[in-house]
């Protein structure tokens, strides 16, 4: 037996340990800047004299260019190596963060914004390809619901520490937090990732790249601009076809490259891979209704601060990332199908407390219980649905496969406010003008847009005022309830798809090592080792 082995074995956790840190330090970064702009709209209005538009575009823009750009730069990563596309990201993303902290205009800003962007879209997949092929496998679940749990709760984190900046300093430091967590996260990747790339013997997939841009922009301008505009209005429907055309533009190119293709499709024939991108989706797409209804419930209806309100869903982010965390566990226990059953019922049931005990009167705990519950429930099912879509790839496609669970994530997150926040608006409405009589036409229809304008409009009522402000808050939480109860329906719809073709219970069916159908990728550095330091 070799005297040095235990030693040797010790200092590559200690690496690893470190390395599972350096990209989730990386992670936070980019999903804190996700949401972080939602709490400062108001003061970039006043600072850009801005309208609410511009305002809007300042927000969406950074998650626009991150999900159009996950999968090519996920898969240049494989290529060139993951280790330099991700301090490259890095780079890119902190000079982006100091031009908006300093942007004199909006204009600077949506530049700064498209350039963040960007540089989050080399790092969000290469984080996880980087775990991927970094940990053994023995120790690789344990590090995805580590990573799951960042992805998961670290929006809701970074919201939190943004109106913590907005109420103490000005909305500029909201990008204070993001740079020092890339520089920190630069110098750790420096010194403790190690490198790992692709030897391909086929060309870049450059059409498979363009069109998965031109399909993944129009999709979210689609999902963006339809409860906005309107779904019949021409800007959504022009960018329905245009996603449309190159979403079939880009099967039929990455169907005619098989092993050549950006992303081989028939990876979605494994129950690995197609159970685990539904149950993000769906999950995503809930969680960001919630949010759509979260916070109007907390400031319109209850009274209380962005900062109140931020903090108010920290329970629900503690429980999503300890679960996250226990996930791997209880999969290796009861298998994986089984683990993400149990967090998808425990998901619905939370949506189901919340549609059935929210109320006006019963304020911040007549929710909690839901919230707690939803979060729980995420938190078991995400983890192992992206192990599910990372082993369905091979280790040389790593890149590929972090990027299609995020950019899942992504479409996810916009289906989910579409459709979710378009069934909460129409639910308001609705159940609005039963409760407006006696009120002057001029001030029910500025109510009827939302339930902040009925608190505006609550003062040229005069007498009905409180009336008003009481109706539109109990006319909001009508149209709540409709919402998710359409969320529990998805979620059930989603509980029978996974029972019935969900992965075997057992770990993920793997071709993680190898696979015959995707042959032709090696890797240069071997699971679980490190360059010499």
């Amino acid at each position: 037996m070799n005297p040095n082995k235990p030693a040797q074995v010790s200092a590559d956790a200690r690496r690893r340990r470190t390395v599972l840190i350096a990209v989730c330090v990386a992670l936070m970064a980019v999903v804190a800047s996700v949401s972080g702009l939602n709490v400062a709209q108001p003061d970039l209005a006043i600072a850009f004299g801005a309208s609410q538009r511009t305002i809007l575009w300042i927000i969406n823009l950074y998650t626009l260019t991150l999900a159009a750009l996950l999968l090519p730069l996920g898969a240049l990563g494989d290529r060139i190596g993951r280790k330099r596309v991700l301090l490259a990201g890095l780079a890119v993303f902190g000079v982006a963060g100091v031009i908006a902290a300093l942007a004199p205009s909006a204009e600077v800003m949506l530049a700064a914004r498209l350039l963040s962007g960007a540089g989050a879209a080399m790092i969000m997949p290469i984080t996880l390809a980087v775990i991927t092929t970094t940990f053994p496998e023995e120790e690789r679940g344990r590090a995805i619901g580590v990573w799951t749990g960042v992805a998961g709760g670290g929006g809701i984190l970074g919201m939190f520490l943004s109106a913590a900046l907005v109420d103490v300093a000005n909305w500029r430091w909201l990008f204070a937090l993001p740079v020092v967590l890339v520089a920190v996260a630069f110098a750790m990747t420096l010194r403790s990732v190690p490198d790992s790339r692709e030897s391909s013997g086929h060309s870049f997939d450059t059409v498979g790249a363009l069109t998965s841009v031109v399909a993944v922009v129009g999709l979210i301008l689609l999902l963006q601009e339809g409860p906005e505009r309107g779904w019949t209005a021409p800007a959504t429907l022009a960018a329905g076809a245009v996603a449309a055309v190159a979403a079939v533009g880009f099967v039929m190119a990455e169907l005619r490259r098989r092993d050549a293709a950006l992303l081989d499709l028939r990876v979605f024939g494994r129950r690995s891979a197609a159970a685990g991108s539904l149950t993000l989706l769906a999950l995503f797409g809930v969680q960001a209704g919630v949010f759509v209804v979260l916070f109007p419930f907390f400031q319109a209806v209850l009274g209380w601060s962005g900062l109140l309100s931020t903090l108010a869903l920290m329970p629900m982010a503690v429980a999503m990332m300890a679960s996250s965390g226990l996930a791997p566990r209880l999969a290796g226990r009861v298998g994986v199908r089984s683990t993400m059953a149990a967090g998808i019922l425990l998901g619905g049931a939370g949506l189901a407390l919340m549609a059935v005990f929210v109320s006006v009167d019963g304020g911040y705990l007549s929710v909690l219980p839901g919230m707690l519950a939803m979060g729980t429930g995420m938190g078991l099912a995400m983890t192992p649905s992206t192990e599910a879509i990372t082993v369905s790839l091979p280790r040389g496609r790593q890149g590929v496969a972090s990027a299609l669970n995020d950019v899942t994530r992504e479409f996810g997150t916009a289906l989910g406010v579409a459709l979710l926040g378009s069934l909460v608006s129409a639910g308001y409405r609705g159940a609005l003008g039963a409760r407006l009589d006696g009120v002057p036409q001029e001030v029910a229809d500025t109510a009827g847009e939302g339930l902040a304008n009925a608190v505006e409009a609550a003062g040229g009522a005069g007498s009905r005022g409180p009336a008003l402000i009481h109706a539109a808050q109990e006319s909001f939480v009508d149209g709540w309830q409709r919402a998710m109860a359409a969320g529990v329906v998805v979620m059930a719809a989603l509980l029978v798809c996974i029972l019935v073709r969900g992965p075997k219970d057992g770990r993920p069916e793997s071709v993680v090592k190898d696979d015959d159908s995707l042959r032709g990728i090696t890797e240069r550095s071997p699971e679980g080792s490190f360059p010499s330091a």
